[in-house]
C-alpha cells in the first residue's frame, strides 16, 4: 500500500478529534491546516525502514510489553565519548541484555547553562562534541538491526535563553516574545508567585527572571536560563510538533516528554496538571499514530500517584504509552532506610490495582536526584512526621546516621524549610563505596547482597525495568565533578560520572565486585525473560507475610505461581506463610517447602511452582 494512502487512512481515523481539540485550544483553522500539511510531508519523507517498522508495530501494538524488555539510561559522553562510540559499544549493551537505550540529553545546549542538557538551544542539532544528526540516525539503524530500541528526551516546557526564538525575543521582536511569557508589569509575576510552587527554591528561587536590558520579566520555572514556552500560542505548539516529528524521523522508538505537567500556564493556578496539558498530550499521541505509529510516548510526571495516572489517558483516548514509577522508586529507598515496607506495599497495591493497559517504567536510580515526596499522611499515622523523616532519610543516605553504610550528597538543601533532595548511585547507597573505602569484605558482601536484592525486586514489579548505566558493575559515586567549574554547583553530577571501562573489563573475572553484580543481574534478567509469569498480563499482588521488613510479591498466570520475597532488614527474618506444594528456587535450582521461610539479611528468594491441571 502506498504511503499516501496509509497516511490518509491514519489521518481520517483521528482527524475529527484532533481538529476538535486543536480548535478548542486555539480556534485557528489556518494553523490546523498547516499542521496537517506538515504531518503529511513528514509521513511521506519518513525513512522506508522506519515505515516498515511502523507497520510491523501497528500489527502488534503490544510489542513493547513483553518480559524481554530491559532498558538502560546513559550519558553519551560518559559512556562512550560520542554517538559513534556508543555504536561501537552495542556488543557490550547486548551482553547486558539491554534492548532499549535511553540516551540522556544530547541536543545543543550552552556550556555552563545546560542543566545537564535540558536547556535546549537547537532542537535539530546534536551537541557538536557528541556528533551529528546523521550519526544519531546511523546509531538508530545499527540498534534496530540488533532489535534494540532508542529513546531520547524531548524538552517541551522551555528552551534555552540561547535558542533562536529567545534571542529574537530579547531583541524585542513581538512575534517571538509571544512564544514566551513576558511581562513589563511586575504585579503579574507576583500574582503567579502567589499560587505557583517553586521548583528550586534554594538554587533558583521564584518563577520569573528580570531582564534588565529589556525591562521585562520572563517566566523561568526551572532555571533563569530556561525560558518557559507559551503553549497558548498555536505557533509554539505547531513548531514544537515539527521538532518532535523531525526527531522521530531520526529513528527514535521512544520519546520521553520532559516535565510534561508544567507545559500549560494559567494565572491563579499552580500551573501544574491543568486540563489543557492533557489536551496537548492527547494531540501528540494522535500525531504520532498518524505519522510515526511505531514511536512511543514516555511521560515524565514526577508527582504523587493520583496525579500521575491521568497521563495514561483512557482506553478510548490514550495519552502516554508509559510513565515513570517515580513514587515507588522514592518509597523503595525509604524502605531501605527504615527497614519498613508498609508504605511500599500500600503503593504497590495501588499500582497493581490499575488496568493492565497502564505501563510503568521501573527504576532504582536515574540521572536525577531523589526527592522525598512520600505519602506523609500515611507515614504520620505510624509516627513518621515529614520534616523529621526527611532529615532522617538524608542523614541515613549521606552516612551520618549510625549504622548506615550509604554515601551520597544533598541537592537543593534548603536551610529554611530543612528540605533537601539526595544524590548517589545505587551501589554507593547500598554501601559498596564505604565498604571498599574501609576494605571491609564482610560489609562489601552485605552491600552486594542488598544491591542484587533491590534489582531482583525491581525486576519483579509490573512494567519495564530500567537500569542506570554503571549499576550493572556496581559503579560508585564520582566526586571529580567538584573540580569542574561548570558542574561543581550541581551535586547531581555525583552520579553522572564517566563509565569505568577498566572496571567493566573485570565483569568476567570470578569473584570480583563487578563479576558478582554483573553475573547476578544477568541471571535474574535471563530468568525473567524465560518465564511467562513475568509477562505483563500476569496477575500481580503483594502477599502479607506478617513481617513489616519483608516485601513479598506474588505473580501468577494460568500455569505458574511465583513468589518474590525481599528482606529489607539487615537481620534474618521469617516470611510467615504456608504455601502448599513443592517450589523451585529459581536462583539455585533447589526444591523448597514454602512454610515459614527464613530470609537472610538484605537477601531475597525467587521461587516458583507449576499449577496443578
Amino acid at each position: 500500500m502506498k504511503m499516501e494512502t496509509v497516511f490518509q487512512e491514519r489521518l481520517n481515523r483521528h482527524h475529527d478529534e484532533l481538529r476538535w481539540l486543536y480548535m478548542e485550544l486555539y480556534d485557528n483553522s489556518d494553523m490546523f491546516a498547516e499542521l496537517c500539511d506538515r504531518m503529511h510531508t513528514c509521513a511521506l519523507e519518513r525513512d522506508q525502514e522506519l515505515v516498515r517498522l511502523d507497520q510491523e508495530r501497528e500489527q502488534n501494538p503490544e510489542w513493547f510489553r513483553g518480559n524481554d524488555m530491559l532498558g538502560m539510561m546513559l550519558y553519551i559522553d560518559n559512556f562512550a565519548g560520542n554517538l559513534a562510540g556508543v555504536k561501537k559499544k552495542l556488543d557490550y549493551l547486548s551482553s547486558c541484555n539491554v534492548n532499549c537505550i535511553h540516551l540522556m540529553p544530547f541536543l545543543e545546549s550552552p556550556k555552563g547553562r545546560s542543566d545537564g542538557g535540558y536547556a535546549v538551544a537547537d532542537f535539530r542539532k546534536v551537541q557538536p562534541e557528541l556528533g551529528t544528526m546523521e550519526e544519531l540516525a546511523d546509531l538508530a539503524k545499527a540498534c534496530h538491526k540488533r532489535k534494540i530500541n532508542l529513546c531520547m528526551d524531548f524538552v517541551m516546557n522551555h528552551t534555552s535563553e540561547d535558542h533562536e526564538w529567545a534571542k529574537k525575543a530579547r531583541e524585542g521582536d513581538g512575534e517571538y516574545m509571544s512564544r514566551y511569557f513576558f511581562y513589563s508589569d511586575p504585579s503579574i509575576p507576583k500574582q503567579y508567585d502567589r499560587t505557583v510552587p517553586q521548583v528550586f527554591p534554594t538554587t533558583a528561587p521564584g518563577n520569573f527572571t528580570y531582564l534588565e536590558e529589556m525591562g521585562h520579566y520572563v517566566m523561568t520555572t526551572f532555571y533563569p536560563y530556561q525560558w518557559d514556552l507559551n503553549y497558548r500560542n498555536p505557533r509554539v505548539f505547531n513548531e514544537m510538533m515539527y521538532n518532535f516529528l523531525y526527531l522521530a524521523g531520526q529513528g527514535m522508538d521512544i520519546i520521553r516528554i520532559d516535565a510534561v505537567p508544567y507545559i500549560w500556564k494559567e494565572l491563579g493556578t499552580q500551573c501544574r496538571n491543568l486540563k489543557q496539558v492533557h489536551t496537548i498530550v492527547r494531540m501528540m499521541r494522535m500525531i504520532c499514530e498518524i505519522v510515526c505509529p511505531g514511536v512511543l510516548l514516555l511521560g515524565e510526571v514526577v508527582m504523587e500517584p493520583e496525579k500521575v495516572v491521568p497521563y495514561f489517558g483512557t482506553v478510548e483516548k490514550p495519552e502516554c504509552h508509559m510513565l515513570y514509577n517515580v513514587t515507588t522508586m522514592a518509597t523503595t529507598w525509604h524502605s531501605v532506610a527504615t527497614r519498613d515496607v508498609r508504605l511500599l506495599k500500600k503503593q504497590m497495591d495501588i499500582v497493581n490495582g490499575l488496568p493492565k493497559d497502564y505501563l510503568f517504567l521501573n527504576y532504582l536510580r536515574c540521572h536525577d536526584d531523589i526527592g522525598w515526596g512520600l505519602d506523609y499522611d500515611t507515614l504520620g499515622t505510624w509516627g513518621m512526621r515529614e520534616v523529621e523523616h526527611k532529615r532522617f532519610l538524608n542523614q541515613y543516605f549521606t552516612g551520618k546516621f549510625e549504622g548506615s553504610g550509604s554515601r551520597g550528597e544533598l541537592y537543593n538543601d534548603d536551610p529554611v524549610t530543612q528540605d533537601a533532595r539526595f544524590c548517589g548511585t545505587t551501589a554507593s547507597m547500598c554501601g559498596v563505596e564505604s565498604a571498599l573505602y574501609e576494605k571491609d569484605e564482610t560489609k562489601l558482601k552485605a552491600a552486594i547482597t542488598q544491591d542484587l536484592m533491590l534489582h531482583a525486586y525491581m525486576l519483579t514489579q509490573s512494567g519495564i525495568p530500567m537500569l542506570y548505566s554503571g549499576d550493572e558493575i556496581g559503579q560508585v559515586n564520582d566526586y571529580t565533578y567538584k573540580e569542574d567549574e561548570d558542574k561543581k554547583a550541581d551535586s547531581r553530577y555525583l552520579h553522572r560520572g564517566k563509565f569505568p571501562w577498566y572496571l567493566a573489563a573485570r565483569n568476567a573475572e570470578k569473584g570480583t565486585l563487578q563479576e558478582q553484580i554483573f553475573s547476578g543481574l544477568s541471571r535474574l534478567e535471563q530468568i525473567r525473560k524465560e518465564r511467562k509469569v513475568f509477562q505483563s498480563d500476569a496477575a500481580v499482588y503483594t502477599y502479607d507475610v506478617k513481617d513489616d521488613s519483608i516485601l513479598c510479591i506474588l505473580r501468577e498466570n494460568e500455569e505458574e505461581r511465583f513468589l518474590g520475597i525481599f528482606n529489607f532488614s539487615d537481620g534474618v527474618r521469617t516470611a510467615w506463610m504456608e504455601e502448599p506444594g513443592t517450589w523451585t528456587d529459581l536462583w539455585t535450582g533447589e526444591k523448597k517447602e514454602m512454610v515459614n521461610v527464613e530470609i537472610q539479611g538484605h537477601d531475597f528468594l525467587w521461587v516458583s511452582r507449576k499449577k496443578e491441571a
